[in-house]
């Protein structure tokens, strides 16, 4: 049996393997472009793809495939083989040019645009990203890459992060050259993505057509024992599902993925898989890997891996924590504030202007993981509020007031502050509990941002605290290039920028409702919904900030604007069509069989034993009646109000699917959930919450 060392990175062209099998000068010549964007010329493109095609053969790939992320939130992809005939011969060769990789042609026409272009113009351009590895996986060569339309606009995600992060590396180099470039010249964005999922035996899932069909139980009553007893949480793993992250761990590594730690989280079947830090761009493609490899491996042990957000109601919602740093080119990691003076006032800016910006930009730090699905989660059942804020912990909160009060430090050594001299104390790390509660958490030297949901593509998060970051650093650097007293100047940039953002920095619980008061009379957002936070994105002012660093343009803005608008409409309306459907084909049909025996029973009973032996019967026989009644008259009202939405479009229609079917489909459950509780179990067509969440042995 190989070791994990062995294992790790088999299946990847990565550095190591480029290095054994390219020529020198080719080699060379590709790190280069990976590196500062330069052109790769044909010659050595061709070079690179002959022996990248050779490697993936002896890996048994038959095809390759670019393997990119459009604005569905999923990857896409499609398989070209490398077969190619031989001229006047029958037979065939394994080729593969540096054309085929470094450019693709899928038809375009089916993914969404959001009105960049029209639907008979189906030209869609896919281009590889030589900075993040091919793989092999299933005997296809996966080429990872950028996805335009034939105009030139971003179709995807990865287009908009690699602008991002150029843009957050270009405005740290500058603040770096102030410190005299100590740390490194430039900076990259790491990224830790933790992913939360379900895990339910497949044969029961299938009979659930909500959770088929929307991912999620749009009604369920709770069982006698959900997470109350909090027995789950870091309990011991059940033999299947241990088989299942044993395999899931052993695919994830051949694929270079640093998955790290996995245990039970805090609901029944449910659980986590965490993995090291790596560069964001990298990042965000494993977790997409991550997600497809953890449904391919659940297939194979009988389960279902379930990504959404908020599958069960009453118990945890799963989420994906972005853990986020900042790590220069000589692997300095900027938000570990360091063992000298010049080291913490470092720190300190940087920490400032990671502050300030989420509190200039909570609006889009929101809008970032808006969705349908996450809107079921947020604010529920250890998921943060959906009001930004930011937890320091205590000591360093402390440190800041000092320095804003140009008072003493009282924390394990008293001390006056003064920025970049002497007598800076050693700033701690680690020395106050996390944070459960807060969306935006500094955790020793990075933040985890808490509040994107499971099924998120982290390039979107991870977009905004980039930019938003990088717009906060300019700043920065244009008050303090130049500066006759840097050492002043800096103080007073430092000081200035925690009195005036101050008011985002909460400690304290982000779920109690006095939170929630403080919150507003801090005039702090409460965006509570993907409906409330979407307009955000093409305000006037984020607008100018994204065109300003080159991270979308006004077209891209509107247009990924509409795609969220339609999508979040669209997953609603999904959700309608199918309660309804179930309503009408399953739960009344049972409640009625129900009631019909109820009146049998009565009638035999009576002719027995009396009119009064029938009480019992009778009073669930009416409880019963009514609610069928009830549900009734909620499934015509919800009919009506799915066909008047379908006469809306954009912002109005969200907002109406928010107001009107969501808060339908709501009392239906509420309904439903009581005739659940009453319908004879022989009756009633749908698995319980206790057979789905205890399901998995």
């Amino acid at each position: 049996m190989k070791s994990i060392p062995e294992i790790f990175g088999s299946a990847v062209f990565n550095d190591e393997k480029m290095r054994e099998r390219l020529p020198k000068d080719v080699y060379e010549s590709l790190k280069k472009t990976a590196s500062s964007g330069a052109r790769l010329e044909p010659t050595i493109a061709n070079v690179v793809a002959e022996k990248m095609k050779e490697w993936a053969c002896e890996m048994g790939a038959t095809h390759f495939t670019h393997w990119f992320q459009p604005m569905t939130g999923i990857t896409a992809e499609k398989h070209d083989s490398f077969i190619s005939p031989v001229k006047g011969s029958d037979r065939v060769i394994m080729e593969f040019r540096g054309k085929e990789l470094s450019y693709g042609e899928p038809d375009a026409s089916s993914l969404p645009n959001g009105g960049l272009r029209a639907t008979f113009e189906a030209r869609g351009y896919t281009a590889w990203d030589p900075s993040s590895y091919a793989f092999v996986k299933d005997g296809t060569l996966f080429i990872p890459s950028v996805f335009i339309s034939y105009s030139g606009e971003a179709l995807d995600k990865k287009t908009p992060l690699l602008r991002s992060i150029q843009a957050l590396g270009k405005q740290a180099s500058r603040i770096l050259a102030l410190f005299g470039g100590a740390s490194g010249t430039t900076a990259t964005p790491t990224v830790g993505a933790e992913q939360e999922y379900f895990l339910l035996d497949k044969e029961v899932y299938l009979k659930r057509p909500d959770l088929i069909t929307c991912g999620r139980t749009l009604f369920g009553a709770p069982p006698a024992k959900g997470q109350e007893l909090h027995d789950h949480y870091f309990g011991a793993i059940k033999p299947r599902v241990k088989a299942f992250m044993a395999d899931l761990d052993q695919e994830l590594w051949k694929l270079g993925v640093l998955a790290k730690t996995k245990h039970n989280e805090a609901a029944p079947s449910q659980h986590e898989l965490a993995p090291l830090f790596n560069g964001a761009n990298t990042a965000t493609d494993h977790n997409q890997l991550t997600m497809s490899v953890m449904r391919t491996i659940a297939e194979k042990h009988g389960l279902v891996c379930l990504l959404h957000e908020k599958p069960f109601k009453g118990v945890n919602g799963s989420g994906k924590h972005n853990n986020w740093s900042l790590q220069s080119d000589t692997g300095v990691n900027l938000f570990e504030p360091g063992e000298t003076p010049a080291e913490n006032a470092q720190f300190l800016l940087f920490l400032t202007a990671v502050i300030k910006a989420v509190d200039d930009r909570q609006d889009l730090l929101r809008m970032s993981v808006a969705t349908a699905s996450n809107d079921h989660r947020l604010g529920a059942n250890e998921a943060p509020p959906a009001i930004i804020s930011v937890s320091l912990g205590t000591e360093l909160t402390d440190l800041l007031t000092a320095i804003e009060q140009n008072a003493t430090f009282k924390g394990r050594k008293k001390v006056q502050i003064e920025i970049g001299a002497d007598v800076l104390p050693k700033i701690p790390k680690d020395t106050t509990d996390r944070n459960r509660t807060s969306p935006f958490a500094f955790t020793g030297n990075k933040f985890e941002f808490r509040m994107p949901g499971s099924s998120l593509s982290v390039a979107g998060p991870n977009v905004i605290l980039n930019t938003i970051v990088a717009e906060a650093l300019d700043e920065f650097a244009n008050k303090l290039e130049g500066s006759s007293d840097f050492k002043a100047d800096l103080n007073k940039l430092i000081r200035e920028t925690i009195v005036k953002h101050k008011r985002i920095i909460f400690n304290g619980d982000g779920y109690s409702k006095s939170w929630e008061l403080e919150a507003e009379k801090r005039g702090l957002l409460n965006l509570r919904t993907t409906a409330d936070a979407l307009p955000c994105f093409v305000k006037e002012e984020n607008r100018r900030l994204f065109e300003k660093y080159g991270v979308f343009t006004e077209a891209e803005i509107f247009s990924r604007y509409q795609i969220m608008l339609e999508s979040y409409s669209t997953t609603v309306d999904i959700e309608a069509l199918t309660i309804i459907d179930m309503v009408k084909r399953n739960i009344l049909p049972a409640a009625e069989a129900y009631q019909n025996e109820l009146c049998d029973i009565i009638l035999k009973k009576k002719d027995i034993l009396g009119e009064d032996s029938t009480g019992t019967e009778k009073a669930v026989l009416e409880k019963t009646s009514t609610l069928s009644k009830n549900l009734t008259g909620l499934l015509g009202d919800l009919e009506k109000k799915v066909a008047y939405s379908k006469g809306l479009a954009g912002l109005p229609q969200a907002i109406f699917c928010k107001e009107e079917i969501l808060t339908t489909m709501e009392e239906m459950r509420d309904v439903i959930d009581s005739l659940e509780r009453i319908v004879d179990a022989a009756y009633w067509r749908f698995p319980t919450y206790n057979d789905l969440l205890y399901s998995v042995n």
